[in-house]
């Protein structure tokens, strides 16, 4: 089975999602930002600090890369921005695009430490880069669900896609 990439803005559910798909397909499951970390053996806040966003996207694109096929991917927040990755996660495998609205979002990461987009701006500039990515995502993603209801009607709704692509 191809690997599933999960996309969206910070905080739409894609490792929750994620685990759940797992257990359900009997698939590995691989957060990429946790990936990265214990690669580069130093947080994302730390990464961005001393090596800068550029760097770090561009290490999204080599680690998603890295891990093989078959499995559930929750990317980061940005990692489909990039038009390079985007075209191999296509390739490689199947991008979802979880489509949470703002204020679900926003929610959840506007206290985490471990966001720098989110520590480093105001709700004002996060509405505004989630809008613009937003139309990336779109682009970028062969599928879009809605991400509403639980975590168990988004991973439902993500396999049913993937019975339609078999059927």
């Amino acid at each position: 089975m191809k690997s599933i990439f999960l996309c969206g803005f910070m905080g739409c559910g894609k490792s929750h999602t994620g685990k759940l798909l797992s257990k359900k397909l009997k698939l590995p499951f691989v957060d990429l930002d946790e990936y990265i970390v214990k690669k580069e053996k130093r947080s994302i806040p730390e990464i961005f600090e001393q090596s800068g966003e550029p760097y770090f996207r561009e290490l999204e694109g080599k680690c998603l890369k890295e891990l093989g096929e078959g499995c559930i991917v929750a990317t980061g927040g940005g990692t489909l921005i990039n038009e390079n990755t985007a075209e191999y996660a296509n390739t490689q495998g199947i991008t979802v695009f979880l489509d949470a609205r703002f204020p679900v979002c926003y929610g959840r990461i506007k206290d985490d430490k471990n966001r720098p987009l989110a520590v480093n701006n105001t709700r004002e500039q996060l509405y505004r880069i989630y809008l613009m990515r937003r139309k990336i995502y779109r682009k970028h993603s062969k599928f879009t669900v809605k991400a509403e209801g639980t975590g168990n009607d988004i991973a439902n709704a993500v396999i049913e896609l993937i019975k339609g692509l078999s059927a």
